[in-house]
């Protein structure tokens, strides 16, 4: 229902019969999805460089661990004033914003001359990403169709997990290509600074592509371009009732001021009980330690005994499942819904995390020449582990990776869209950073302890799900409520 009573029935908006709408609403949302590409491969380039800057700068785990997780600084920053920039400027000019972004962050990185400068330039990119991170989903949930929405709001984490894959995949070529990733490669630069360099490309063709789709109708609604806004949705719907949709967006939109962070104040903490949920779905999301399996896999299978070159292939591997997993959410979000879903992953996770606790718990430990300790997996000890780091990949792919960004770009009510995206995209940087910049520290003390913690938020994501998410399948966006 929108603010001002009961919207016309949502399932007369979509012109079903008109298949070419349908193309034109995938090949949109693919381009502005490929924002997360860029997100994927910037927030997983760092994998295969992690030992090449630790020798590099011969730094300790916390140096290390801020150096990895500087780009989510950037992140959370870039999330927080995307929305109201986007607000003002509109979805189209923040992306192009992020694509130069990226850009820079690829060269400045590449060419750093001291831990400080990739500290620096990683924050660069991070406010692309944070920026990616919130007008992707929000973008394609307003020019997308309700009926197919939750498949094409899934286009963003494909892209996120094919940038991972392509990302270390990269890695990995460009450190065999050399002989580690520590070796000179191409022009007296070693192999790791290329693996920087390689994401000018995607951010050129982020940056070109951005240039060939429409502004988000509801955007141009709001900003009073009526007649822009209705050649984008006759694109998008069709001819069909299009009167009636321009009608629910106005609606949905009325109001006297511009949208601010302001709209998102209640009386729950001083927030609307849906940003809380919101917020809720992202800190879930990176608390389970998604990403320590793409930020610090090689360190980890490294540390207990697979080689540079085998802990590349591991990791690799890994990236592949997790597309393979996502294709499995795309084809299902709009049957199986969100909710579901998102349950199911939280079993899967919270069983192959505790599998890990378990395994790296009870393993046996050496200390290394620099008196590191590390767990020695002998016998089966090994492959359990690499089967349930895969099989919790499986359960996070198919669910809370795709789903939490459709929810995100869905749930809330068209007037606070950005803002509360931008809220809760933020508080994800930030639980992203503060898992990122803490493993190096608790792999110090006990990988068991770490995955343990991971399987333990795991199992309140579970009961959180259970409580207080609400389905959202097949509802009109002007249908969504506070």
């Amino acid at each position: 229902m929108s603010e001002h009573g009961p919207a016309p029935e949502a399932e007369s908006i979509y012109d079903e019969s008109d298949t070419s709408t349908g193309r034109s609403a995938v090949r949109i949302a693919s381009v502005a999805a490929l924002g997360g590409f860029l997100f994927g491969y910037d927030s997983a380039v760092i994998n295969g460089a992690v030992s090449a800057i630790e020798r590099e700068y011969q730094v300790g785990s916390a140096e290390l661990g801020f150096a990895v997780a500087s780009a989510l600084l950037g992140a959370a920053a870039g999330a927080v004033f995307a929305g109201r920039l986007a607000d003002r400027v509109g979805r189209l000019s923040v992306m192009k914003l992020a694509a130069v972004l990226f850009f820079i962050s690829a060269f400045g990185t590449g060419f750093a001359n001291s831990l400080m400068m990739v500290v620096i330039f990683r924050i660069v990119g991070g406010l692309g990403v944070g920026a990616a991170s919130v007008i992707a989903p929000a973008y394609i949930a307003e020019i997308a169709p309700a009926k197919i929405r939750g498949r094409l709001g899934s286009l963003q984490q494909l892209a996120i997990v094919s940038g991972i894959f392509m990302s270390l995949l990269i890695d990995y070529l460009l450190a065999r290509a050399a002989g580690g990733s520590s070796e000179e490669l191409w022009l007296g630069l070693e192999a790791w600074r290329w693996m920087f360099f390689a994401m000018a490309i995607p951010a050129v063709i982020y940056g070109v592509l951005s240039l060939t789709i429409p502004e988000s109708p509801r955007y141009l609604v709001a900003t009073h371009k009526v007649p822009e806004a209705r050649k984008v949705l006759t694109t998008l719907l069709g001819q069909k009732n299009l009167d009636i949709k321009i009608d629910q967006i106005q609606r949905s939109l009325s109001r006297e001021k511009k949208p601010s962070m302001a709209d998102i104040k209640g009386p729950a903490m001083g927030l609307m009980p849906i940003v809380w949920i919101g917020i809720g779905l992202s800190v879930f999301q990176q608390f389970v330690g998604i990403n320590v399996i793409f930020y610090y896999s090689n360190v980890l299978w490294e540390a207990v005994g697979f080689s540079e070159d085998d802990s590349f292939k591991i990791t690799v591997i890994t990236s592949v499942v997790n597309i393979l997993t996502t294709l499995i959410a795309i084809a299902t979000v709009d049957r199986i819904g969100r909710k579901p879903l998102l349950i199911i992953g939280s079993i899967g996770m919270t069983i192959s995390l505790g599998v890990m606790a378990l395994v790296f718990g009870t393993a046996s430990t050496v200390t290394n020449a620099a008196g590191e300790v590390t767990p020695v997996l002998e016998g089966a000890q090994g492959p359990i582990a690499l089967v349930a780091a895969n099989v919790f990949v499986i359960a996070f792919g198919m669910s809370w990776g795709p789903i939490v960004w459709v929810l995100l770009g869905e749930t809330f009510p068209n007037r606070i869209r950005a803002a509360a995206l931008s809220l809760a995209a933020g508080a994800q940087w930030v639980a992203n950073w503060l898992i990122t910049v803490s493993f190096p520290s608790l792999k110090d003390v006990s990988l068991g302890l770490a995955y343990g913690l991971y399987c333990l938020f795991a199992l309140l994501s579970l009961i959180f799900v259970k409580k207080f998410v609400q389905e959202t399948k097949g509802k009109e966006l002007e249908d969504m409520t506070g």
